[in-house]
């Protein structure tokens, strides 16, 4: 059934009298409360959206990383990094930090691409540590491996990006 039952009567926006009667808004429903919260540029709404956007870009990774595997773990890493982290500081730029105004596409990747730098010596460390104890491993097991240390270094990332994406400071008067 697509619409609501003719049987039931239904109370009209008028009383008795034929005079309006106020109605109250539809409520509000979790989603679009979790969505108007995650708008607000406090440090939880930005650390969440840091880690959506996170989880995303960790998504386009392990999707490159995937295919290109076969051409040796560290070349796999590499441009699946390179990709996934200019996509990640776009994002954060523009989603996370709402700094589009304030900081440009090549500002953000320069500086933000110098935090990444961290993460991909600790990433590329781990990698190449799997290769030599756990020869051949699982292409999940080198993902998840990536995964922890991303997650990680994760931490000093988001401090540095809300610094390098900071607003303009407040003016004394």
């Amino acid at each position: 059934m697509t619409r609501p039952s003719l049987l039931r009567r239904r109370p009209s926006a008028s009383d008795a009298a034929g005079d309006p009667v106020e109605t109250s808004a539809a409520p509000v429903s979790r989603s679009e409360r979790f969505a108007a919260r995650l708008r607000q540029d406090d440090v939880l709404a930005q650390f969440v959206r840091f880690v959506l956007v996170g989880g995303s870009t960790t998504i386009v990774y392990a999707l490159l990383f995937i295919p290109l595997e076969s051409n040796g773990y560290l070349t796999a890493h590499l441009v699946a990094t390179a990709a996934s982290t200019v996509l990640a500081n776009e994002l954060h730029r523009r989603l996370t930090f709402h700094a589009e105004d304030r900081v440009g596409w090549f500002t953000a990747q320069w500086e933000a691409g110098g935090v990444t730098v961290i993460g991909l010596l600790a990433t590329s460390a781990t990698l190449g540590w799997l290769e030599t104890t756990a020869a051949g491993a699982h292409v999940a097991l080198q993902i998840t491996a990536v995964v922890v240390v991303t997650a990680t270094v994760g931490l000093l990332r988001f401090l540095a990006l809300r610094w390098i994406f900071r607003g303009p400071a407040p003016r004394r008067a």
